[in-house]
């Protein structure tokens, strides 16, 4: 009797983690072509799009999405009336698809990005919606490029096959001290008072009135206060 319940336990439990496990891929078949009719009109990448729904619906799962149609948790007004909730509804689910280029295009933080990057640039994409306050969350940009590549979803970016991915930008090498906290910097040979004020965002004046230089001539070894 104790292993006929055992096996049966095991029996649903595996049914239910596999029911868990198809539901991401069943989502993404069911919407893949609506975020890459969206990816052809704004020119953003659907792999984007179906990331971000799949974040914030739980790929259809959570309650806002089965109850108010609502993919990306963008708050607002409903007429929902089985849930009391702070985000909006929609008729369909496509309509939250639709809003969802609405809102990030209605925005200054978002829309910007629209001619800053193409449909091919998800990484670039997930960095900037998160830059623009779309969550809380500092993983959120993390997040998304990692269900992106989980799932691979970039093969809905249509990429072409020569495409190469934008390398990230390298911090500027710093002159700063190892003792960042005097905020003094030791000339090297080669300095110039232009090249230290640029690295530093600052103005050659600003450094000779700080260090009381009445010449613009630096030695290398001498300190400087910035």
């Amino acid at each position: 009797m104790i292993k006929k319940v055992l096996y049966i336990w095991l029996f649903v439990t595996c049914y239910i983690f596999s029911a868990k496990a198809q539901t991401t891929e069943n989502y993404i078949s069911d919407n893949a072509e609506l975020a890459q009719t969206l990816m052809r009109e704004h020119n953003i990448p659907a792999s984007i799009i179906l990331a971000v729904a799949i974040h914030e619906s739980a790929s259809g799962t959570s309650k806002i999405a089965r109850y108010l149609n609502n993919h990306f948790g963008i708050k607002g007004a409903n007429s929902n009336t089985e849930i009391r909730s702070s985000y909006r509804d929609y008729p369909t689910i496509s309509e939250s698809y639709n809003h969802f280029l609405e809102f990030l295009k209605s925005r200054a933080s978002y829309s910007k990005l629209f001619d800053k990057y193409d449909q091919y640039d998800y990484k670039n994409w997930a960095k900037g919606i998160q830059r623009g306050g779309y969550a809380r969350s500092r993983s959120w940009a993390s997040q998304i490029i990692g269900i992106i590549k989980k799932n691979d979803l970039v093969q809905y970016d249509e990429r072409p096959d020569d495409y190469i991915e934008p390398v990230a930008p390298q911090p500027v090498a710093s002159h700063r001290s190892k003792s960042s906290s005097t905020k003094t910097y030791t000339v090297k040979r080669g300095d110039n008072l232009h090249n230290i004020a640029k690295a530093r965002r600052t103005t050659p004046t600003a450094i000779m009135k700080k260090n009381g230089l009445k010449s613009a001539a630096l030695k290398p070894g001498q300190k400087l206060k910035l």
